[in-house]
């Protein structure tokens, strides 16, 4: 404790220029200052510091000890912060945006997490756009696709897979595509990304030869919720995550084509800002999130 608290008063006198100063912020007498460090000197074997009346410089010597010794007690503090941070009580409001389409996987785990852990208010914004955390104060997200912010750290949540569907009652009046080429002239229901306005290509891999299919499109949105409803009218073919096609198709409302040209795999991500600390609240969720959106889930697609 002698040797960390000579680093201490070694470092806070280099970065403030006194001893007087260093004293203040450690709550100690100049001489007490000045003292651990040439304590810490005598520990060495090195002159840290060229003394005058007037002035109190760095040797050369004492300007690379300092650089380590600000790591050292840093990466210290950082173990401190992060030992207080897993004794916490999680508590708090949570901030989560997650797109809306997601609602069915996290709605039969969030009861589990509400129950385990009671003094976190969850605050869901089920939204398609694109939310920047740091400016909105947004704690957690999930997400899909690229993730170009290196300002987040991120974890790897379940995969999934595009599905092309239709209605049986579509696939009576128009025939069931038994490849890519018979979509030719059928309808399709089309999804439109909300942020960049660009419509959802096919999740079909076509032969070297092959033409892109030519389907009419009967209807576009920009919400998967609305897509799969229209699919299950019977307006046409749709694609969409196999998550939001597994009830209709059990029930049989829906029926999968062309399953074996499909090529469409998808990730989600969990998203929160980087930061040296996680805080509790945060730090549970991510990991309760990581645990059922991933092993479950996957287990259920590979029964």
């Amino acid at each position: 404790m002698d040797r960390l608290g000579g680093l201490t008063a070694f470092v806070r006198t280099a970065d403030l220029g006194s001893f007087v100063a260093a004293g203040r912020v450690l709550g100690l007498s100049a001489s007490a200052v000045g003292k651990a460090v040439t304590n810490l000197e005598k520990d060495v074997g090195v002159r840290l510091f060229q003394r005058s009346t007037r002035s109190l410089r760095l040797t050369e010597e004492g300007r690379l000890f300092h650089e380590r010794c600000r790591r050292v007690l840093d990466e210290l503090n950082d173990a401190e912060a992060s030992l207080a941070s897993a004794i916490a009580v999680p508590r708090g409001k949570l901030r989560v945006s997650v797109p809306i389409v997601t609602y069915h996987l996290l709605l039969p785990v969030l009861p589990e997490f509400v129950e385990r852990y009671p003094e976190i208010e969850l605050d869901l914004d089920f939204n398609d756009r694109v939310v920047d955390l740091i400016d909105e104060e947004v704690d957690v997200a999930i997400r899909s696709g690229n993730l170009p912010d290196s300002r987040l750290m991120s974890r790897t949540l379940r995969p999934f897979q595009m599905l092309l569907c239709a209605a049986p009652s579509y696939l009576e009046r128009h025939g069931t595509p038994e490849c890519p080429r018979e979509l030719d002239g059928h309808l399709a229901i089309r999804f439109r990304y909300p942020n960049s306005r660009k419509i959802q290509d096919l999740p079909i891999t076509l032969p070297p030869e092959g033409a892109e299919p030519h389907l009419h499109t009967a209807l576009t949105c920009n919400n998967m919720e609305a897509l799969r409803s229209t699919v299950i009218a019977g307006l046409g073919i749709g694609c969409m995550p196999d998550f939001l096609a597994r009830a209709p198709v059990a029930d049989g409302r829906l029926r999968t084509i062309l399953d074996e040209h499909l090529n469409a795999p998808g990730q989600f991500h969990l998203l929160w800002p980087s930061s040296r600390h996680l805080s509790p609240k945060v730090r549970v969720l991510v990991d309760f999130l990581s645990e059922k959106l991933f092993t479950e889930t996957c287990e259920k697609l590979s029964s």
